[in-house]
């Protein structure tokens, strides 16, 4: 209720400024950590998530308010993306509401405090709930696999996952890491600097793929990451109404949300032996219902926020609930892959 009416002057504000405002006020916030549900908590990676939705990457980039996210009900957080050394991102202009279509146009570009910035705030928290930590590298690096394997190593003791962001298109030629070779030495170099102790590692995926580069992502990721994220933002443009539709950027939310679950299909027809985590278009019950039995074990989200509010992830774990009653089903574990 409180959401719906700070909405319009939220709106009326810059984007990045009102994100600002509203990690700033959801910080301040009470609230305790989502409670373990028998019927929605599962095990993922050999982590116990007390429901499987969670919140994306780009929310809280710097690491400011993990646990005042986790307040809010989501089973996991994820912060970043952290590069290793601070960087300012792209110009502004970067951040668009297409509010027509209930979605979002970034091209930020990895803006973030760096790492050691971060680091800083996580080592002071009380660990509670499950959190991860996105990296990713630097523009302007003359190595990019030095840059992550540095990014996990410098994160890994204070995450329960860890994520590799080779997915953004606003990163240029970063997406190049996600194929041939270029894939393979990235994933055995982050395998060595996380060794044989340290937390899982989660990969995270375009929707802009073809057949042929899915299945050499699947080839290569079997046995290197823990599970694959699917999906980022698309540089795609589906039919628009607003008037930011032809913004250079990512796109995310409800127009994404066909796509992202046609691309979880696609990775679990290629034989993914590793658990999945969809993302892209999550607004329901229902949107985390269907990514589950496409196949996902978690889900995440961060446009619908936009638009719904702090009350989004409890309102998404009631419905899903419901739904798996419905279906007979005692676990989402059950769920999942049942379509």
């Amino acid at each position: 209720m409180l959401y719906r009416l700070a909405r319009p002057a939220l709106f009326a504000l810059d984007p990045e400024r009102a994100h600002g405002l509203t990690l700033a006020a959801l910080k301040a916030a009470p609230g305790g950590v989502a409670a373990r549900d028998p019927v929605l908590a599962t095990r993922v990676a050999g982590l116990d998530f007390p429901n499987p939705i969670g919140l994306a990457a780009g929310f809280d980039k710097d690491a400011v308010a993990p646990d005042a996210l986790l307040r809010m009900g989501f089973g996991s957080v994820e912060v970043g993306t952290l590069t290793p050394l601070a960087q300012a991102g792209n110009p502004r202009p970067r951040l668009f509401r297409l509010v027509e279509d209930r979605a979002v146009i970034n091209r930020m570009g990895f803006n973030n405090g760096g790492q050691a910035a971060a680091l800083a705030r996580l080592k002071a928290r009380t660990r509670r709930g499950i959190l991860g930590i996105n990296v990713g590298a630097n523009k302007d690096a003359a190595d990019r696999v030095a840059d992550y394997a540095a990014g996990v190593r410098q994160m890994a003791p204070h995450a329960d996952y860890l994520t590799i962001n080779i997915s953004s298109p606003n990163t240029p030629g970063l997406r190049a890491l996600q194929t041939g070779a270029a894939l393979a030495e990235l994933l055995t170099a982050v395998a060595e600097a996380r060794g044989a102790s340290g937390p899982p590692v989660f990969l995270k995926v375009a929707p802009d793929l073809e057949p042929a580069e899915i299945d050499a992502i699947v080839a290569a990721a079997s046995g290197k990451v823990d599970a694959l994220i699917v999906s980022n933002t698309t540089v795609a443009r589906p039919p628009l109404a607003s008037r930011h539709a032809g913004e250079v950027g990512g796109l995310s939310g409800a127009p994404l949300r066909d796509m992202a679950l046609q691309r979880l299909r696609d990775f679990r027809a290629a034989g993914a032996a590793m658990p999945l985590i969809g993302v892209g278009g999550i607004a329901s019950g229902a949107d985390a219902y269907a990514r589950i039995r496409a196949g996902a074990s978690l889900v995440q989200l961060y446009s619908a926020l936009v638009y719904e509010g702090p009350g989004l992830p409890r309102r998404i774990a009631r419905e899903l609930k419901a739904l798996l009653a419905r279906d007979g089903f005692a676990t989402v574990a059950e769920a999942v892959g049942a379509e």
